[in-house]
Formats: structure tokens, C-alpha cells, sequence
């Protein structure tokens, strides 16, 4: 059952209570039988349960997104690699 804020607008008193829905609203202060006012505050949202996190909507065996294909190997031999240039001696020292 939800809890109701209530403000009495000729004293001030203010206090909670827990209703029913189907219960009609408070109408007379308990403190001085003047007019009660219901007040409304934000609601606090709380996510309870599965689906609400990034980690819970993706399969357990990793990304649902496939990896592009990887391109066909070639068959051919790759060219051979030009000799290193040789350093005359003379030059090295």
C-alpha cells in the first residue's frame, strides 16, 4: 500500500499515512479538524531486476555484432625483399 503525504492548511501540521488506493482521501486534520491538503512529491524510480544494464541485453558468448570477413589469402608468394645495400668497409670506419 502507498504512503501519503498530507499538510493541514490552517495549523500546519503535517504527517504520512498509509492508504489504500481505493481509500478516499483524509479531509480533517487530526491535530486541529482544520482542511488537509494531499502533497505530491517526485517519484524516486528504482530499476529492479534483469534488462536495464548494457550487460544484460548482450549474449553470454560476447557481441551480437559480427566481425567483418577477412579478406581471402593470397595463394601467390610474396615478393622476395630487396638485399640490404652493403656498406664498403672503408666508409664504415
Amino acid at each position: 500500500m502507498p504512503t501519503y503525504a498530507y499538510a493541514c492548511k490552517d495549523c500546519g501540521h503535517a504527517f504520512d499515512i498509509v492508504q489504500s488506493f481505493s481509500d478516499s482521501s483524509l479531509t480533517s486534520c487530526p491535530e486541529c479538524e482544520g482542511t488537509l491538503r494531499k502533497k505530491f512529491n517526485s517519484v524516486g524510480v528504482v530499476f529492479k531486476g534483469s534488462g536495464f544494464y548494457r550487460t544484460d541485453s548482450r549474449d553470454s558468448k560476447g557481441s551480437t555484432v559480427s566481425a567483418a570477413p577477412a579478406a581471402p589469402a593470397s595463394t601467390a608468394p610474396a615478393p622476395a625483399a630487396a638485399p640490404a645495400a652493403s656498406v664498403p668497409a672503408a666508409a664504415a670506419t
